[in-house]
């Protein structure tokens, strides 16, 4: 594992002060991370859209999940399977009889709800109407659709809840093309779809998310030793994150409430500002996956070893992870206030791997032409170098300041007068607020 470019020690992350979801909800809508999905046309529940920051700090945490548990680690391919599957993926899987949730309606204002969230099971939530439940139903939270222009029986599809399955349905494939040692992973990183009964908590739970997953597939008699490393690869990603190590913690599943494929689960939890909510989950799935595709296939999904030793189906560790819950996490992690010269100053403390925009390039005064050339010529170098390059010359240098804090930019670059006399500029520090003089060479070196 290589990741001396990201070397902060976890205690360096610094629990921040309590945080409120509608700080959050206002920022990103405020400076363009995240919009209410069909806004102009009154939204739909449980869908969101990401703006140019949301979508870039979204691609820098998949860019570094990708090298972090993939490019980094050896015996790891990745795939990018098809939303849409056969659906005999989802029976075999389970999903088509038992992906539920349990649902209950109000018989006053016809509200409907997951009877295991109500706070209160007597009383509506909506209308605080009391006993007006009737009994739960199980709701299949699958989006199903019909693929070709007959819709029947044969034309079910769904699209996919997880990504996981596309996964093990490849299995083989990678096994035939790479024949890859045992351990080895494959992963995937891709939009999933669930139709929650009641999505909430901004992007915590909606129908329409992104997932990166990851099963390993092991030996059935080495699964713990290949869980134990997985549960350490977790805690060095929260790190990269810039979570804060007292924030994240290690829920050990009980078997009464394990999937009933599992034999150990681990849910990763974290401090949100709605609770100590799930971030991610790593669970020991045995070889019910590959043994139910096998089944139901009638393919063989044996591993032959190349020393010649038994064959075997292999069982898996599977992390999985959800992207719009560590770009919460993020977010949360990073959300700062403080007063600067009088003023109350909110700022993203955001590590500087993951930072939607990497430097702001002004010049002190828009209105001379020879700071505005020399402004756009670092702007070009240094959009040369990190790509993620922002150029502001509106409002006073402190006005875009508090602009720049506000989206999580570690560095603001102004040209100045000096700089036309000594190739130097004045840069300032996000988190400080320290000014000092740099050349444009070693900005740019």
């Amino acid at each position: 594992m290589v990741l001396t470019q990201y070397s902060r020690s976890m205690t360096q992350n610094t629990i921040p002060p309590t945080v409120q979801l509608d700080d959050i909800v206002s920022l990103c809508k405020r400076r363009g991370f995240i919009f209410q999905g069909s806004e102009v046309y009154g939204g739909l529940a449980g869908t969101w859209d990401y703006g140019p920051l949301g979508v870039q700090l979204k691609r820098n945490i998949m860019q570094l999940w990708w090298k972090m548990f993939v490019d980094d680690l050896d015996g790891m391919y990745g795939v990018d399977a098809a939303i849409l599957m056969n659906q005999k993926v989802w029976q075999a899987s389970g999903h088509v009889d038992t992906f539920t949730d349990p649902l209950v309606e109000c018989a006053n204002c016809k509200g409907r709800f997951r009877a295991d969230k109500l706070t209160d099971p007597n009383k509506c939530p909506t209308c605080g109407k009391t006993n007006t439940f009737g009994e739960a139903r199980a709701f299949n939270m699958m989006f199903q659709t019909s693929v070709g222009p007959i819709a029947d029986e044969k034309s079910i599809s769904y699209l996919r809840p997880e990504t996981a399955q596309g996964i093990f349905t490849n299995f083989k494939n990678i096994v035939d093309t790479f024949y890859p040692d045992v351990p080895f992973g494959i992963a995937q990183q891709g939009k999933a779809f669930r139709n929650e009964i009641s999505p909430r908590d901004f992007v915590f739970r909606s129908r329409e998310f992104e997932q990166m997953e990851i099963e390993y597939f092991v030996h059935p008699d080495c699964w713990q030793e290949s869980f134990e490393m997985w549960i350490e690869l977790c805690r060095k990603w929260f790190n990269l994150l810039g979570l804060p190590l007292e924030s994240v913690h290690e829920l050990e599943v009980l078997e009464t409430d394990r999937a009933h494929y599992s034999k150990r689960t681990i849910d990763f939890e974290y401090d949100y500002p709605i609770g100590r909510e799930e971030l991610m989950g790593l669970a020991y799935r045995t070889d019910f996956d590959l043994a139910n595709i096998q089944r139901v296939s009638g393919k063989s999904m044996e591993y032959r070893p190349k020393d010649g030793s038994a064959s075997f189906v292999p069982h898996v560790i599977e992390p999985s992870f959800g992207l719009e819950r560590a770009f919460m996490a993020v977010l949360c992690a990073a959300y700062r206030s403080d007063e600067q010269n009088g003023e109350k100053r909110i700022y993203l403390a955001l590590p500087e791997h993951l930072a939607p925009v990497k430097y702001c390039v002004s010049p002190l005064l828009k209105n001379k032409p020879e700071l505005v050339a020399k402004a756009r010529e670092v702007y070009a170098q240094l959009k040369q170098k990190y790509g993620n390059i922002i150029w502001d010359d509106n409002g006073n240098i402190g006005k875009r300041y508090r602009r720049q804090d506000e989206i999580g930019t570690p560095y603001c670059v102004v040209v100045d007068f000096d700089t036309l006399e000594d190739d130097t500029v004045t840069v300032r520090d996000r988190d400080t607020t320290e000014q000092k003089r740099v050349a444009i060479s070693e900005l740019i070196s």
